[in-house]
């Protein structure tokens, strides 16, 4: 249940950036944005054939605490809408952008924090829009999970999860319970407990960054993953044979990017810097276009970002980027 101790609805001043003008080909998002209040109204009805996204926040860093990453990661929603209001509009003929507000995570309580987000994506899909959720800690990634797996369950189709990440995040969770590094671990013993398949590719994942357990896990679990070095080393067909052949095996998607997978000259402004990390360049837009272009994706996100590390925003502008792109293949113009 969405309450109003965990969910806060964004203020207006969330959403600014340069006028241009009121011509439609002079939009930018802060003036076509409409924002919800998700306790006050429910998501307004998209016009027969249309579609629209659904942003929502997730003002959470007990995980990153947890799993004693750098905080700072609750304060990314905001930098990201930030750099978000100046983006142009390119969107089709009715397609509709909502802003669906926070969920905050109140004195540690991350688990309810993570419930509430998952009744929240269930809500924008059963409304016909697309969540896309701005992080925050990546332990977002069981609360999107969950919502996005209970829908698939409604509509009895398979379901799978595609992390960019340089960690495998699943870890067994330790004496403070689950954190940042654990949601799909417990994406798996869901799974398992429900005895249903647990389909998991990690793109990205770097040896430096994982033990030889989270390695073994990941393995015994039934994940697949393609190591940084395809990236590094241009290695296309190993790349795309595995999203292709992972896409073949599910109905809907969860795509998850954690911005810790980029190089640190990309992405400092996370709670964990990757020197190593990959490049956000065209073999990256490629895949990530490929996996959009699917069809399959029924929410998506961005993790980790941690403005109080940034340098000169370019963090929140690869999230944004990153968003920007989505929007685009799912209710862009051509």
């Amino acid at each position: 249940m969405i309450t109003k101790e965990f969910y806060h609805p964004t203020q207006a001043a969330a959403w600014t950036g340069r006028t241009d003008g009121a011509a439609e080909d002079l939009l930018r998002w802060h003036q076509v944005v409409r924002q919800v209040d998700l306790l006050k109204e429910p998501l307004p009805p998209l016009a027969a054939g249309a579609k629209g996204v659904a942003i929502l926040g997730f003002a959470c860093d007990e995980g990153v605490r947890r799993n004693k990453g750098r905080m700072g990661a609750k304060d990314g929603p905001a930098a990201i809408r930030a750099v978000l209001g100046n983006l142009p509009v390119h969107l089709t003929a009715g397609a509709t952008l909502l802003d669906a507000g926070d969920i905050a995570c109140l004195d540690g309580r991350m688990e309810l924090a993570q419930q509430v987000l998952s009744e929240a994506v269930k809500a924008i899909i059963q409304a016909g829009y697309l969540p896309i959720v701005l992080g925050g800690g990546h332990e977002m990634a069981y609360g999107h999970g969950c919502g996005i797996r209970e829908n698939a369950r409604q509509q009895k189709a398979r379901v799978g999860y595609i992390n960019f990440d340089a960690h495998f995040d699943i870890r067994v969770p330790g004496p403070e319970g689950p954190s940042s590094g654990t949601g799909f671990f417990q994406l798996a013993q869901d799974a398992k407990a429900a005895n249903e398949p647990f389909n998991y590719l990690a793109l990205g994942i770097q040896k430096l960054g994982n033990t030889r357990q989270l390695f073994n896990l990941a393995g015994e679990s039934g994940a697949t993953y393609v190591g940084a070095d395809a990236f590094h080393l241009n290695d296309k067909d190993t790349l795309f044979a595995a999203i292709q052949h992972f896409l073949g095996q599910v109905d809907h998607v969860y795509l998850t990017t954690c911005l810790d997978v980029f190089a640190a000259a990309f992405a400092p402004g996370v709670s964990a810097t990757a020197y190593n990390g990959i490049l956000p360049n065209g073999l990256f837009l490629e895949s990530f276009r490929a996996i959009l272009a699917s069809g399959k994706v029924k929410g998506t996100d961005v993790a980790e970002l941690n403005p109080a590390f940034d340098l000169d925003n370019r963090t929140a502008k690869l999230a944004a980027a990153l968003i920007f792109e989505t929007v685009m293949a799912y209710c862009g113009e051509d």
